[in-house]
Parts: structure tokens; C-alpha cells; sequence
């Protein structure tokens, strides 16, 4: 939906106008809204891998894999679970605190505003979505509209299935976001990089409005002296190209020790011809870089290490097929930015310290790798290193376990969702205390007294 900045205003004054009356409160409205979601999803999946391989050419399995499975699974969670999270928790009281009861009790922060991202434009802009309407509150939506085919099937098909009196959806570019930001909200979620992640901040503050920032950095992949080569690289190069690698949370780069490289490099590129056969740039199941701009970007870190992989492009169609770089320096511009395309530097090292070192020396990563056969080794990794999320012997997966909570750390982000931690994520855990009006404990009103004192003492 279109709408003009100068009425963004009006737009929220209705939706917290609707908030205030209750609207969201009940849940009886807030499963209602998830099934809506869920039906939205069903009945329009064609529409909607058409949209994403416009603009994307995703195939459709990545599109279900990626996206709609993941959504499915998050809103059966939700609807599952809906009660139970939305019950007082209650807490302990202490003696002094006596005769009384103490609980949190989840109340929805107000209207949000969930800004998307292009690279899984369906899935990075519903997925927060959900829990901000299972903890029932009002949203305002900004796909990305870099993803246009989607950011436009969006606006189409949210407000005819979910309640408008309090979601909705606007398009729009820079001018658009800055507008919106604007305005005050109870909570801004975003989804992309670092860059404008600190725009929103800026922003925010200006309300006093809390963020949750998911920013991606650069993903390290740790292959252990005596891993499963075999099941490492297949489990790697398909991690690394799904969607073309345009996946904040895809391996960015190996560390690898050097008496295992050469094998673990014949490995991917045998992966990479069962997966996308030898001419992998027309390969029906190999996602497209979303345009001219991130193309370019790419193609320009190719001079940073030596292509034993790959390295052909076809610009008409936007695509660089896999690339594996070698003799990559620590200090080169693909080790200092985050990727979010198929193009994976592999780095040698001498241990798994070594390769913990390496990584603990740059930002906090959104998500970490080790692929390992050694308890000790997974104990280690897991200790030492700091990441938003961490995956033993596999990529990716931890996001099919909507119990896992899934954000950064740092620079990789701040907060929490998925599951429970997404319900809280976008509530107000407002703490309370009831007590009895008798019988009156005297002890903590004046005069005070040794006696009063040597009591409160005992008691604390």
C-alpha cells in the first residue's frame, strides 16, 4: 500500500487508537490473526515463489526451505504455545515480603514496526511478525524494496487477510524508512546491515524506543583436524549457496588446517558438480545476486585470493557461480566485509586454538560453525567463541528449532526472537506484587528500634 509520508501520522494514531481500545488484547484475535497468516501463506505459495524468483530466482524449494517452511513452523509454534506464554509467571516472595504474591505478567509493548530485508523478503519481514501478534500487538510493515515483486505481493495480500485495523503495510524506498522512523513506535525491528542498523538506532533514541537490531558480520566455518570431510563440505557448499549465498547467517569464510585443504577443496568441488552440474550458472537451482550493484561489489573481491573454484560470471543474468579463493590475506576487503554472496575464501591454519584465535580477534559473528569429531573440540568451540548462535557438524540448521532464540551479539546485533523469545521479545514483562492487608507487619515503619532492627536482619 502507498501511502503518503505526511499521513504516517493519521496511520498510527488509528492503529494506537485500535491498541488502546483492546483491540489486540484478547486471544481469541491473536490466533485468529495466525491462522489468517498461515492461510495467507497456503493458498498464495505460487504467487509467491513467482514473486521470489523474479526477484531473486529462487527455486522452489529454496523458496519453501527458506521461507514458507520456516514461517509454518514459527506460527504452529505460536499457536501451540500461545496460552502458556501469555499466562502471569509467577515468582518467589521472600520472607519480608510476606504474606504476598509475586508474578510477571506479559502485556503487548504498543505498535511496532518491522523493517524487512530483500534477501529472504517473504520469511525476514513475517517471521518477527508473528510473535509481535501473538504477544498482541498493532504493526506497521516496510517490506525491502529492493525485493519489488515481493515487496509489492506483500501489500497486496497482507490487508486482505490480516485485520487492518491493526497491520499495515507500506512500500517505499529511503524516503519512505526515514519518515517512518520519524514517528514513535513501541518497538522497531530491523533486519539488514550495520550501516542503516545504526540509522534506525539514531532514530529510535529519539523516542526512547528499544530496537532489535539482526545485522549479520561474518559467519566463521572451523573445519577440525579429523572431521568428516565428506559430510562437511556437502553440508558447507550447500550453506554457502543457498540463494546464492545471500544469507546472513551463510558460512562467510573456512578455517581449515593445512595438511586437510586440499582434500576439503576437492570435496566442495565434487559437491558442486552433483548439486548444480558443471555449468552451474544456468543450473534451474541456483539463485540469481538480487542486482547490478551487489554483482559488481562481488565480482570486485575476486582480486583478493587466488580462484581454484570457479570465478565465471554472466552479468545479463546477474549470476557468479561458486567460488572457492585461496591465499586470501586476513587484511584483504573479503575478510573485512560480510559477504552475502557464493564466493568462499578459505584460510589455512595450524589448530583449532589457532582458528578460535582468528575468529575472536574480529566482530562477534551472527552464527558460528565447527564441524568435528572430538567432544573436547565442540566443548572448546562452543566456551570460547561469542556468536549469536553456534551449530555443531552443520550450517543453517539451528533455524528449523523455533525454541532457539535467533539473534547477534555485538556487532552481529542485539536481541532475541523465535519462539518464546520472540513472544517477549515484543511484550512488556510487567512485574507484580500483591499483598494482604493483614496481618500488619510493623517491623519496617518508624520508630525504628534495635529490636526492629535485629529483626529485619533475621527476616532479609
Amino acid at each position: 500500500m502507498s501511502i503518503e509520508p505526511i499521513q504516517y501520522p493519521k496511520m498510527i494514531k488509528e492503529l494506537r487508537d485500535n491498541f488502546d481500545r483492546g483491540l489486540t488484547r484478547s486471544l481469541g484475535w491473536r490466533r485468529a490473526q495466525l491462522d489468517a497468516l498461515e492461510r495467507m501463506l497456503r493458498e498464495n505459495e505460487k504467487r509467491i515463489a513467482e514473486a521470489l524468483a523474479a526477484d531473486l530466482a529462487k527455486p522452489d524449494q529454496e523458496v519453501y526451505l527458506g521461507e514458507l517452511s520456516l514461517l509454518f513452523s514459527e506460527i504452529r509454534h505460536a499457536r501451540r504455545q500461545l496460552r502458556r506464554w501469555t499466562r502471569p509467571r509467577r515468582v518467589h516472595t521472600p520472607l519480608v515480603g510476606q504474606p504476598g504474591r509475586s508474578w510477571v505478567q506479559p502485556e503487548p509493548l504498543g505498535v511496532v514496526l518491522i523493517l524487512g530485508a530483500w534477501n529472504y523478503p517473504v520469511q525476514l519481514v513475517l517471521s518477527p511478525l508473528i510473535p509481535a501478534l501473538a504477544a498482541g500487538n498493532c504493526a506497521v510493515i516496510k517490506p525491502s524494496e529492493i525485493a519489488s515483486a515481493t515487496s509489492a505481493l506483500m501489500a497486496e495480500l497482507i490487508p486482505g487477510y490480516l485485520d487492518k485495523a491493526a497491520v499495515r503495510v507500506v512500500e517505499g524506498a529511503v524516503e519512505e524508512t526515514t519518515e517512518l522512523l520519524k514517528q514513535r513506535f513501541d518497538h522497531v525491528f530491523y533486519t539488514g546491515g550495520a550501516h542503516v542498523g545504526r540509522i534506525v538506532m539514531r532514530a529510535a533514541a529519539e523516542h526512547l524506543t528499544p530496537v532489535t537490531l539482526e545485522l549479520g558480520g561474518k559467519s566463521p566455518c572451523v573445519i577440525d583436524e579429523g572431521a568428516d570431510l565428506a559430510s562437511a563440505a556437502r553440508r558447507l557448499t550447500w550453506g554457502k549457496c543457498l540463494n546464492a549465498g545471500q544469507t546472513c547467517i551463510a558460512p562467510d569464510y573456512v578455517l581449515v588446517t593445512r595438511d586437510q585443504r586440499d582434500a576439503l577443496v576437492s570435496a566442495i568441488s565434487d559437491e558442486l558438480d552433483d548439486m548444480y552440474g558443471k555449468d552451474r550458472l544456468k543450473s534451474s537451482d541456483y539463485a540469481k545476486i538480487i542486482n547490478r550493484r551487489h554483482f559488481d561489489r562481488l565480482l570486485g573481491y575476486l582480486k583478493d585470493g587466488e580462484i581454484t573454484i570457479g570465478g565465471r560470471s554472466d552479468e545479463e543474468s546477474c549470476r557468479i557461480e561458486p567460488t572457492v579463493l585461496t591465499g586470501v590475506d586476513a587484511d584483504s576487503d573479503i575478510m573485512r566485509e560480510e559477504i552475502f554472496g557464493p564466493l568462499l575464501p578459505i584460510i589455512e591454519v595450524d589448530s583449532l586454538e589457532e582458528a578460535i584465535a582468528f575468529v575472536r580477534q574480529r566482530d562477534k559473528p551472527l552464527a558460528a560453525y565447527l564441524f568435528t569429531r572430538s567432544r573436547v573440540s565442540e566443548r572448546l568451540f562452543v566456551e570460547s567463541i561469542s556468536t549469536g548462535n553456534v551449530c555443531i557438524n552443520d550450517v543453517l540448521m539451528f533455524m528449523s528449532v523455533p525454541e532457539l532464540p535467533f539473534g547477534g551479539v555485538g556487532m552481529s546485533g542485539m536481541g532475541q526472537y523465535h519462539g518464546k523469545a520472540g513472544f517477549d521479545r515484543f511484550s512488556h514483562l510487567k512485574a507484580v506484587m500483591k499483598r494482604s492487608r493483614f496481618p500488619e507487619i510493623p517491623i519496617r515503619f518508624p520508630p525504628y528500634t534495635d529490636l526492629k532492627m535485629r529483626l529485619l536482619r533475621w527476616v532479609g
